[in-house]
């Protein structure tokens, strides 16, 4: 499954503002990932269309099966990565940082061998 890096971090935030906040809203998007709302509303409306999202009525958001799978994918790595290097002594605020820088482009075998790691340690 192929999909770019900027639909990735849309989808791992409403993964991240659904488990917050109970519900994603774009406006919530918007500024959590410091972006104008017209920037949520084309993205939201390319990920409603490739069907990894839906919207309401109310304009309220919902991840389907398919965008939950690579929200998942990305907020573990996220959050295995932050931990890592968290553990090697990097600060929170750095540790989550470079996990974003690095979440995407990890392939799968170098993930892997970081989560035993983080695990046996």
């Amino acid at each position: 499954m192929k999909i770019q890096k900027a639909a990735e971090d849309y989808l791992e935030t409403m993964l991240m503002l659904k488990e917050k906040n109970g519900y994603i809203r774009s406006v919530d998007i918007a500024q959590h990932l410091g972006v104008t709302k017209p920037s949520v509303t084309y993205s939201t409306k390319r990920l409603r269309e490739s069907g990894y999202i839906k919207m309401d009525k109310d304009g309220l958001i919902t991840l389907t099966d398919k965008g939950m799978e690579i929200a998942n994918r990305i907020y573990t790595r996220h959050k295995v990565l932050t931990h890592f290097f968290m553990k090697l002594g990097v600060s929170e605020a750095i540790a989550r940082e470079d996990a974003c820088k690095v979440e995407h482009d990890l392939s799968p075998e170098t993930f892997e061998a970081i989560s035993k790691l983080d695990r046996k340690s």
